[in-house]
């Protein structure tokens, strides 16, 4: 269950930061998956205890992009984004594997 709603974690300088200030970490989530679900899921995947879970549907975004041959034209597909807020004293080891 958890595998099909959390895609992936978003690792960026804003992510980071967020994760070293404000114990929030973000993950790219199913489109259809409410705040309930992704909760259970992060619970379930990482062992923490989740405070509060905050989503956002981040639109799709037409990209261009100069190539010897010209121009080409695309776009980047909208996602859906969670930010959870763990209980104090907790945290996230992405990298623990490596």
């Amino acid at each position: 269950m958890a595998k099909n709603i959390l895609i992936k974690p978003i690792i960026s300088e804003k992510a980071e930061m967020l994760s070293e200030t404000t114990n929030q970490y973000s993950f790219i989530v199913n489109q259809k998956a409410n705040k309930v679900e992704v909760k259970k899921a992060v619970e379930e995947m990482y062992s923490v205890h989740v405070a509060s879970v905050n989503t956002m549907i981040m639109p799709a975004k037409a990209r261009n992009r100069n190539t010897r041959s010209g121009l080409i034209k695309g776009r980047v597909s909208s996602f859906k984004k969670a930010i959870i807020t763990l209980a104090d004293g907790e945290e996230i080891d992405f990298y623990g594997d490596i």
